[in-house]
């Protein structure tokens, strides 16, 4: 081969990526502040992932309501201020489904051709299922199954508040959402299902994004999970109540399988995650503000006292009305949610948008964090402050909550089952207040860690 054909191929490399290296600058020159980092693909995505919140929150003061934070390979531009957050609402630019497709993929193994095909059916069945005029019929259910839990715990003692939840909400979705008695049979297969969602879910925001390699732990309670579900999958289609009303994961599975018969117990791991990641720490931080505030906690006592009587071990039931004369707990679960409330609203964008001086590039995903948006004295006066009256304000008989309030996300897919897990919360407050005289061991942690408490007695 002579010198000038072995060059050739040499210098187009060369050159290639003198172009791809100029257009990234430009690129970074048109759009918002872009914090790199030095490692090739990983970016900064090692600090990032250590601490988010403190990231994000000193990228913001340094940068600018607006700017871009490369991680494993992806641009995250993160918006603050309205114009950003009108942006990723209401923009036809922006995409839902295509930011979502890959963690999806990612943690439950559900190919995009398949996602796509399904998901605005399934989100659909979910919001009918699960919106305002149904949640009426989880209200009795709900109420047996958190019973049917504390009967369990006996009169006194002392519990760590996660596990506490846990032990309460766990079975009770389970039982109401996808089959009575469904893998909590025995000790032994309770602890054992226990070890392994929390794992999977401890990991879940790295394993939407990491190959799963990186993750072994991670990775071998993801299989586990799915093999409990392609074990009892059959069953879980075959169960009726004792109304013969199927189940919601009957429902989805059912719309599943119009589509592909392969992916079921994917389908049943997501929503599986769905259902139980949220709502035990929201109830965890209810309750733990509830117990820390004397005046706020002495109010709730009283108002349940006026709706059912001297608290005791009678087993109560539960109405819409009941509900609605204790709408200060409703208050508290919203501003403790307000205060914790994890994770990201995401949308990818599928066509450059402008947002105040900055051009955002298409590819980029358009990211927002509830927790800081939650934080802004603009949109939450004395926002540090634990203060559940502020949700007067909110039309929550129209099913309406504060301006900027995004924990639930936002625009046209807002979570399908965000009053299903307000009712439950709800619920276990109300009987766990009812039941027990509680009392915190320890001071709230700062962040949400774990925590040792409360005592439980009566």
């Amino acid at each position: 081969m002579g010198t000038m054909e072995l060059f050739s191929p040499i210098a187009i490399a060369v050159l290639g990526s003198c172009v791809l290296f100029l257009f990234s600058r430009l690129k970074n020159l048109l759009g918002p502040p872009c914090i790199q980092g030095w490692i090739p693909w990983i970016g900064s995505g090692l600090e990032f992932g250590k601490a988010p919140l403190e990231f994000i929150e000193k990228a913001r003061i340094k940068y600018g309501p607006v700017f871009t934070i490369f991680a494993m390979g992806n641009r995250m531009t993160f918006v603050t201020e309205e114009e950003g957050i009108n942006v990723l609402l209401k923009s036809e630019h922006v995409d839902f489904e295509s930011a979502v497709q890959s963690p999806v993929y990612h943690t439950a193994w559900i190919p995009k051709n398949v996602f796509s095909a399904l998901h605005e059916r399934l989100y659909a069945l979910m919001k009918g299922k699960m919106g305002t005029f149904n949640t009426h019929h989880f209200t009795g259910p709900l109420t047996e199954e958190l019973h049917d839990q504390l009967e369990g715990l006996g009169t006194h003692g002392t519990m760590d508040l996660t596990d506490f939840v846990r032990y309460l909400l766990y079975p009770a979705t389970l039982s109401t959402l996808f089959k009575k008695g469904l893998f909590l049979t025995d000790k032994r297969t309770i602890k054992e299902f226990y070890q392994h969602f929390k794992t999977y879910d401890e990991g879940f925001e790295y394993g939407s994004q990491l190959p799963e390699w990186l993750l072994r732990n991670w990775s071998k309670s993801k299989r586990w999970l799915l093999a409990l579900f392609e074990k009892n999958i059959g069953n879980i289609k075959a169960h009726r109540s004792a109304g013969h009303s199927g189940t919601l994961l009957q429902a989805i599975l059912e719309v599943v399988e119009t589509e592909t018969l392969q992916y079921s117990p994917n389908y049943g791991l997501v929503l599986l995650w769905a259902a139980l990641a949220n709502a035990p720490p929201i109830a965890f931080w209810t309750l733990g503000y509830i117990l820390s505030h004397p005046d706020i906690h002495r109010t709730i006592l009283e108002s349940i006292s006026s709706v059912f009587g001297t608290a005791g071990k009678d087993k109560i039931k539960v109405s819409e009305d009941d509900l609605k004369k204790l709408l200060i707990i409703k208050w508290c679960i919203l501003e403790s949610i307000r205060l914790r409330a994890p994770g990201v609203i995401t949308r990818k964008v599928v066509k450059p948008v402008k947002i105040l001086n900055h051009t955002v590039p298409s590819g980029d995903l358009l990211m927002l964090s509830p927790f800081w948006l939650h934080r802004n004295p603009k949109y939450f006066p004395e926002p540090e402050s634990f203060k559940p009256e502020r949700w007067k304000e909110a039309n929550l008989d129209k099913y309406i909550f504060l301006d900027y309030f995004m924990a639930f996300g936002g625009g046209k897919f807002q979570c399908p089952g965000r009053w299903f897990a307000l009712l439950e919360v709800q619920l276990c407050i109300i009987l766990v207040l009812y039941k027990y005289e509680c009392s915190l061991l320890d001071p709230l942690p700062k962040q949400a860690s774990s925590l040792t408490c409360p005592g439980s007695s009566s």
